[in-house]
């Protein structure tokens, strides 16, 4: 039984730095692992729920602090030179956006594929106060965690063994990222061809 809860803890720290080092380095599926996790947690030990999503949303909010704090510090030379910074229009209307809907703009640009590092990029070179954006970007990395969690909890509903859940999970979370793609890809011809 310790065993088990020693395993549980374990894969929750490595969980937590997967989706930190993720937030950081845009590379690893951080979505897919919160969404195994659930999967996995749900077969095992569903009460290691409420461990996943808070490694998941832990591991999230420190990353985009960490990202925030660089987009201020470094500011334009750095998104230049990381290649972050590549339309300076898109950055002008991101910061209009946030001007206006802050809140709005927090919360959905973690759930969006690809939105959330332009988002960071534009709080850091707008000068977003600290404290505003820790506290708006903590509900969001939770509502992000809450949401592949779901995904993770729908794989886990389909099929009984947990690889299947976990499979799906991922399937899902991918299904996901390219329909988001596309939509975005579709409202950006359809303003382009509006102007």
């Amino acid at each position: 039984m310790s065993g088990d809860a020693h395993f549980d803890l374990w894969y929750l720290v490595v969980l937590a730095g997967a989706v930190l080092i993720g937030a950081v380095l845009p590379v690893l599926p951080t979505g897919a692992a919160v969404s195994a996790g659930a999967v996995l947690a749900s077969h095992s030990n569903p009460i290691g729920l409420v461990g996943v999503l808070i490694a998941g949303a832990g591991g999230a909010y420190v990353g985009d602090l960490i990202v925030y704090a660089a987009c201020r510090a470094g500011g334009e030379r750095l998104a230049k030179r990381i290649g972050w910074l590549r339309e300076n229009a898109s950055l002008d209307a991101l910061r209009e956006r946030l001007a206006e809907h802050e809140i709005t703009v927090l919360l959905t640009s973690r759930l969006i594929p690809g939105g959330r590092v332009p988002v960071l990029l534009a709080a850091g070179l707008a000068g977003y106060r600290w404290h505003r954006f820790a506290v708006v970007d903590l509900a969001a990395s939770s509502l992000w965690a809450a949401v592949y969690m779901a995904i993770g909890l729908l794989g886990y509903a389909l099929f009984d063994k947990p690889w299947q859940g976990v499979v799906a999970a991922i399937v899902l979370v991918l299904l996901t990222t390219v329909v988001s793609s596309l939509v975005q890809r579709f409202r950006k011809k359809k303003a382009a061809s509006a102007q």
